[in-house]
């Protein structure tokens, strides 16, 4: 059986677990959470404790249990703590707004580039280089996140553009005559 499937989650206090035939919900303080369950794992609830089992005997289903239980560990984290992504912006000019559900940049186009942010999702600019990216699902924040910095990635001789904050960008040498 899979390490990760074998071991059970505990579900916090404050988060409410529903299991039914075909999907499993997760409702929490930071919102709710929805996914269909695969018909080759077994999920059970017992006393605030989850656990995961492969339906049968197959390699699929036992691996299919440790990511089903993965998936579900993180909603459980995402709808109790949440999650974010910070990015931040490096050039001369590079600047993010936050205006309501929209992100506004300025990174050096000829005009502002505007992302909208799906539903669940909230994002923030401490300062006007700082953008940090919120929500319960995991799977969007970090698309979402992906998704700016693919508007302008890091180049590799100056480093302008965007980055996670915890990126290291190795900067290659220019040209010598």
């Amino acid at each position: 059986m899979s390490r990760v499937g074998k071991m059970p989650i505990a579900v916090p206090a404050g988060v409410d677990v529903t299991i039914s035939a075909e999907q499993i919900s997760v409702k929490g303080a930071q919102g709710t959470l929805v996914r269909a369950v695969n018909p080759q794992v077994v999920v059970k609830n017992d006393a605030g404790k989850l656990t995961f089992a492969p339906a049968n005997e197959s390699a699929e289903a036992d691996a299919l249990s440790g990511t089903m239980r993965a998936l579900v560990n993180n909603m459980v984290n995402g709808v109790s703590k949440g999650f974010e992504r910070k990015l931040t912006l490096v050039g001369v000019g590079f600047r993010a707004q936050a205006q309501g559900q929209k992100l506004n940049l300025q990174i050096g186009f000829s005009h502002p580039v505007v992302k909208d942010m799906p539903a669940g999702i909230t994002v923030t600019c401490a300062t006007p280089t700082e953008i940090l990216i919120k929500g319960a699902d995991r799977q969007v924040v970090g698309q979402i996140a992906a998704e700016v910095r693919a508007f302008r990635p890091p180049e590799p001789y100056k480093g302008k553009g965007i980055r996670y904050a915890e990126e290291k960008v190795v900067l290659k040498e220019t040209k010598k005559k």
